[in-house]
């Protein structure tokens, strides 16, 4: 498989929703390995099929924690939600330069099948939580900007779009920061 690039903020393939996974074959496993390495590439946690620019209903994760190693979620439904949220800081590989506290919730259940087609259920606190519930939402064609006020997402995409003419114009070097896909 060729190497997979990550979509960027802008790109229509992050604003569709993603298709359900029909089957569970070595097509869609290559694109899994695919997704790991371009996840990895871009030090980031987590990484939907839409930020690749496939539509399909496919995320991997790797939060870095002894207790959940990497794993892959195809179809994911998130089944319950707790009942606290948190604000924390969030970024996104595909709006990589800024970052915003978000809320979310902070315990969160998901059903989703594994790589070879197993159902499984996981409930997930803490980073992890957040990132479910951040690379879900890649699914459904929502960005975490979405989840700020007008003026804050409005001020984050200029200061995007600002990071991003300086980069392509070779005046700024930005160390890598860790990021949910």
């Amino acid at each position: 498989m060729a190497e997979l690039k990550i979509e960027f903020f802008g790109s229509p393939a992050l604003r569709r929703k993603a298709k359900e996974v029909v089957e569970i074959d070595d097509e869609l496993r290559t694109l899994i390995a695919g997704m790991y390495e371009a996840m990895y590439e871009a030090e980031g946690v987590g990484l939907a099929g839409p930020q690749v620019g496939v539509s399909k209903r496919v995320l991997v994760i790797d939060v870095k924690e002894e207790a959940h190693p990497r794993f892959t979620l195809i179809n994911p439904k998130i089944v319950d939600l707790g009942k606290e949220t948190e604000k924390d800081e969030e970024g996104c590989l595909s709006i990589p330069g800024v970052s915003a506290l978000v809320e979310r919730f902070t315990t969160v259940t998901v059903e989703a099948l594994d790589e070879h087609g197993q159902p499984f259920r996981l409930e997930a606190e803490g980073l992890l939580a957040r990132c479910i519930q951040h690379e879900v939402d890649h699914l459904d064609g929502v960005l975490f900007i979405d989840h700020l006020s007008a003026l804050k997402r409005s001020m984050l995409v200029k200061k995007y779009k600002s990071t991003q003419a300086e980069e392509a114009s070779g005046s700024r070097d930005r160390p890598p920061a860790r990021r949910s896909g």
